[in-house]
């Protein structure tokens, strides 16, 4: 018996060649119905065959298709002998091509050593036979046969012998429930396996997914971990930066706070007898030239005071008296001497305060300190050192330092007190080549503030040098005698006394 694997239309076309050649003595055909299934009892010159029939659709599915198949196997009693494959004029077409598939994923391919392929050509036919098809007829070692409505019973015939060679070949019996038992049996396994390799497949595409996430989480952790590590970097150079800033703030505090202990410890232990650590200074200039302001801001950085609102920021009334103010600087008692005018506009000097000045400043005077402002020079201040020499001797040049003073109202604020210098006028320049050179320079404006500390050191540190450089001794003053001044500085103080009881009477009084 043989199983016809064909569409509908094929199936027809082989019904219509087969009735065309029933004149034929030689070939006899007999169409019937068994079941669902159709029936074509063929007798070919003596050879006797059955065609067993499903009919298969376009429009049916795979499974349809298969059960079509099994039931038109199971219709043969006797067993399935061949597989017959018929196609239109040599067109393999998607149709035969889906119908070959089936065959195979139902029946095995196993089935293929018992197909044979069958083209009718009653019609329109093909000049070469396409790749695929040539390639299932390699596969079924050639067994393929063509049968036209003109020699319809020749070929028949030819077909019979080719299923007679194949049964020879492959086993008379053809294809039995056997194979097909075996079929299933293997493409249960496949399915199984196809089962396996898809859940293998489908773990390994999740491992990948997996894989893929984890590598672009450690990748986001990684940019975060550099983003943090670059955030802890900045973190610890600002708090280097805010560290040193503290240590080098901190220094500056501890070396304030050692200055004001050392200043403490020798107001503790120096005594009014050890005239040798005693410094000296008279401060001498115009009116107005700024002597009370520096003196002032010389007491307050020697005593490492601070204030935002300090005295010595606005400049103070004209000195009337002479005036003197201790204090512990530099490793030395520093007493400074303010002073008025000691001259008139005709040069003629004020003998009182010249006294005054001095007994004041003994056991000094050490240092002249002559106060000039910046950016005012005047035919007074031009004759000043002439004054100073006719009333304290020649020596003064050799004790004398001139202190520019620096206020808010200055109209010229040269960036470098050595570039005011360098341009100042000639007569400015010859005073201080005769006190050897030797100036500096302090702020009492409050914009300027920061530098007052520092110029006021440098300006302590010039006048112990010069100090120094005397051997610690004062500047000799002949004109008046030591016990005369010593005296006069008793009556300076006694009536400085009485003025300051006077005063807290008063203030209590209130």
């Amino acid at each position: 018996m043989v199983a016809v694997i064909a569409t509908v239309e094929e199936w027809s076309s082989l019904k219509s060649l087969l009735r065309d050649s029933a004149g034929d003595k030689d070939h006899r055909s007999t169409f019937s119905s068994l079941g669902s299934n159709q029936v074509c009892d063929l007798t070919v010159h003596g050879h006797f065959i059955s065609l067993h029939y499903a009919d298969l659709k376009q429009d049916m599915t795979e499974e349809a298709i298969s059960n079509a198949i099994d039931g038109c196997f199971k219709s043969c009693t006797d067993g399935v002998s061949i597989f017959l494959l018929l196609i239109q004029g040599g067109h393999y077409t998607k149709r035969e091509r889906r119908l070959i598939e089936i065959l195979q994923t139902h029946f095995g391919a196993e089935a293929l050593k018992y197909l044979v392929i069958l083209s009718l050509e009653d019609g329109k036919v093909v000049d070469a036979l396409d790749d695929a098809l040539m390639e299932l007829i390699n596969v079924c070692d050639g067994r393929y046969c063509r049968i036209t409505s003109s020699a319809a019973g020749h070929k028949m015939r030819a077909l019979l012998e080719m299923i007679d060679y194949t049964l020879a070949e492959n086993g008379v019996s053809g294809y039995t429930d056997t194979m097909l038992a075996e079929a299933r049996k293997r493409s249960t396994e496949d399915s199984a396996m196809m089962m396996l390799k898809q859940k293998v497949r489908e773990a390994e595409e999740k491992e990948q997914t997996f894989g893929q996430l984890v590598q672009q989480q450690e990748e986001r952790r990684a940019r975060e971990m550099e983003a943090l590590r670059l955030k802890h970097a900045e973190e610890r150079k600002k708090e280097a930066a805010e560290r040193k800033q503290y240590k080098t703030k901190r220094e500056g505090l501890e070396e304030a706070v050692m200055s004001h202990r050392a200043m403490l410890q020798l107001q503790v232990t120096a005594t009014e007898d050890d005239e040798t650590k005693k410094m000296s200074v008279i401060l001498l200039g115009l009116s107005g030239s700024g002597k009370t302001s520096a003196k002032n801001l010389i007491l307050e950085r020697a005593c490492n005071q601070y204030s935002a609102h300090e005295s010595s920021h606005e400049i103070p009334q004209s000195t009337l008296t002479c005036e003197r103010k201790e204090v512990f600087a530099a490793g030395r008692r520093l007493i400074l001497v303010d002073t008025p005018e000691l001259w008139d506009e005709d040069g003629a000097e004020n003998l009182e305060l010249v006294k005054d000045c001095l007994a004041l400043s003994l056991p000094g005077p050490h240092v002249f300190l002559l106060v000039l402002q910046v950016g005012r020079f005047t035919q007074g201040e031009s004759e000043m050192m002439g004054h100073l020499q006719k009333t304290f001797g020649r020596e003064v040049a050799e004790h004398a330092i001139v202190l520019f003073v620096r206020f808010d109202g200055n109209q010229h604020r040269p960036q470098r007190i050595n570039d005011y210098v360098a341009g100042a006028h000639s007569a400015l320049q010859d005073l201080l080549r005769k006190c050897g050179s030797r100036y500096y320079e302090v702020n009492v404006t409050k914009s300027q503030n920061a530098l007052s500390y520092p110029q006021v050191k440098d300006l302590l540190s010039g006048m112990n040098k010069l100090v120094a450089s005397h051997g610690g001794r004062s500047c000799s003053v002949r004109r008046f005698p030591v016990q005369e001044l010593q005296d006069r500085k008793t009556v300076i103080e006694e009536r400085q006394e009485g003025v300051q009881e006077v005063n807290y009477l008063l203030r209590e009084a209130e």
